[in-house]
């Protein structure tokens, strides 16, 4: 009932998933790349994994990543720069106030862009995450936004076989990320060309947004190209299981992506520190079909027709009868 999308995940969904209090992790999953893998190769219907640069994929690697995946039957979905870890990142990465820094940034997306080619990989995932302000009066927002625009403009031309995507978040690690919203997502990329947008449902709903609507947005400007799925309480990006919380709003975003014909990669970003991974994992996977089976059942036109009366109730009763029949 998937259609043609590819199911992805993010490696360290099948890691130990350390958080600040642990550092270690709470256990339950693999140790090293290849134990991950090991346990990601054990989830039905998985076709491949996401990767961070220099955490899993460098110079040295990159043969072995190629031979390690193939040998477990799966694909690279994406690469990420790491643009947050390190500590010369902490005041900033392609909007840093030091020109030395924003180049460090770019050639590490550039670095990406040419694992992501070798490998077989056909996106390269930016999240500015640092990218940023803490306090009041520690930006200079013109500056900053024409440094983002310059770097990704810069790097979205650096290897047309690897498309750029960029990721929003509204927060964390700073307190005021730059890019955290579709609206703004798009006003960045508008001119820009192989550029487009990762959706991530848990960033979108932490900002405020519905996440539907964020999908249908960036489909009307032709930069939805990639999703990931998890779920929170909306005060925080907590990484949940997908659908875990917000039952009705993920039914929702499966109508909307069978609406506007998404094709691309349907990707966990989980964090199950406490969980096994490979059921945590397999869950999430078993209530995407649920929901594609019940608007496939539905019908996309009944569906439609609902929407069309603007009635909650008739919405509430909808959202039921897709869930229970």
């Amino acid at each position: 009932m998937l259609g043609n999308h590819k199911l992805g995940a993010c490696l360290p969904t099948f890691g130990s998933c350390a958080d600040r209090y642990c550092l270690t992790g709470y256990g339950r999953g693999g140790k090293t790349i290849e134990e991950m893998l090991d346990l990601a190769a054990q989830v039905e219907g998985l076709d491949g994994l996401e990767l961070v640069s220099n955490w899993h994929v460098n110079d040295d690697n990159i043969d072995y990543m190629k031979r390690l995946f193939t040998e477990k039957n799966l694909e690279v979905c994406m690469i990420v720069p790491d643009l947050w870890t390190q500590e010369k990142w902490g005041r900033g990465s392609l909007a840093s106030t030091d020109p030395k820094i924003r180049k460090e940034a770019v050639q590490e997306v550039k670095r990406s862009m040419d694992w992501a080619q070798e490998i077989g990989c056909k996106y390269v995932d930016v999240w500015p995450g640092q990218d940023g302000y803490d306090y009041p009066f520690q930006a200079d927002f013109q500056d900053a936004w024409k440094w983002l625009r310059d770097g990704i403009a810069e790097c979205s031309g650096h290897n047309k076989n690897v498309k750029l995507l960029v990721e929003y978040k509204l927060k964390e690690p700073r307190t005021h990320c730059f890019i955290n919203s579709a609206a703004k997502t798009i006003l960045l990329l508008q001119g820009l060309s192989n550029v487009g947008a990762l959706l991530d449902i848990g960033h979108s709903m932490a900002a405020g947004e519905n996440i539907a609507e964020a999908a249908a947005l960036l489909s009307d400007y032709s930069m939805l190209d990639y999703l990931h799925l998890n779920d929170n309480y909306r005060l925080w990006d907590d990484d949940m299981m997908f659908a875990s919380v917000n039952i009705p709003e993920a039914l929702e975003l499966v109508y909307w992506i069978r609406r506007l014909n998404y094709g691309g990669w349907l990707t966990l970003d989980i964090f199950p520190y406490r969980e096994d991974k490979l059921p945590a994992a397999r869950n999430c996977f078993a209530w995407l079909e649920t929901m594609f089976e019940a608007v496939e059942k539905t019908g996309l036109e009944r569906i439609n027709s609902i929407i069309q009366t603007a009635d909650a109730t008739q919405s509430s009763k909808l959202v039921r009868e897709m869930l229970t029949t």
